[in-house]
């Protein structure tokens, strides 16, 4: 998604002209992906993570319940 910084907002590919120029300003935007560096963010790590411990704590629950009530 192109960003222009004159005017400090994302556009859409749709909204953008084959010249690439802003459609507000008129400043020439970027290639799109170039310059980009996505990543996980790192909430989703963490997310992951604890969801991760979550189940694995509650397979050991469920574990214990069975060798409990079997």
């Amino acid at each position: 998604m192109p960003w222009c910084d004159g005017c400090s907002r994302f556009w859409t590919v749709d909204a953008v002209a084959a010249d690439r120029a802003c459609p507000s300003c008129g400043d020439e935007l970027p290639e799109p992906g170039v310059g980009e560096d996505l990543t996980t963010p790192w909430h989703f790590k963490l997310l992951v993570v604890a969801v991760v411990v979550y189940l694995g704590w509650r397979a050991v629950q469920g574990v214990q319940w069975l060798v409990a009530n079997l």
